[in-house]
């Protein structure tokens, strides 16, 4: 009988914590040496190509103090996936310092991904003041959905744009 009761007060346990976890309150932790990355993407988690989006991630050193982006030069690249080894980064956001939840100061970044599909975020950060902190890398995937805004191709507008022109020279010369 006492196996049975610890069987159920764990199921018990483990049902009650799932219950309270939703998607919305969802972060990914990343770790790199002794920082730690809890990264957000809104909405929900769940952007949608062509809409814009924000990603953010919560630094925190060991011992759970914030590293905030005054103390810290960050880039973020955005890779499509999957990635090979010498590709190129789709996007290149401005890291810049947000507010978001109880956080002040964090790394952001607002984003319009190109299409749907898997991307790679990639947050680089070196320390303003030399041997603060070890140099880090922190990746996170995302998955893009399809967005209610079409967006336009380069190739449609710029058929368009000849399209245009030549009806115009047609119409300016002479019968």
């Amino acid at each position: 009988m006492p196996r049975r009761l610890h069987l159920e007060r764990t199921l018990g346990w483990t049902l009650l914590c799932a219950s309270l976890t939703s998607p919305a309150s969802a972060h990914n932790i990343k770790i790199s040496g002794d920082v730690a990355g809890t990264w957000h993407v809104e909405p929900n988690h769940a952007p949608k190509a062509g809409e814009p989006a924000r990603a953010w991630v919560v630094l925190t050193r060991k011992g759970g103090q914030i590293l905030p982006l005054e103390q810290a030069n960050c880039q973020m690249a955005v890779y499509s996936q999957p990635r090979k080894g010498n590709d190129s980064p789709v996007l290149q956001p401005t890291v810049k310092a947000i507010n978001a939840e109880k956080y002040q100061g964090i790394p952001g970044v607002d984003i319009v991904f190109p299409k749907t599909g898997l991307y790679q975020l990639e947050l680089s950060c070196t320390p303003k003041i030399q041997g603060s902190f070890q140099p880090f890398q922190l990746k996170y995937d995302v998955t893009v959905a399809a967005g209610t805004t079409p967006i336009p191709s380069t190739k449609t507008s710029l058929e368009n744009t000849t399209g245009s022109a030549i009806t115009q020279a047609k119409k300016s010369q002479p019968n």
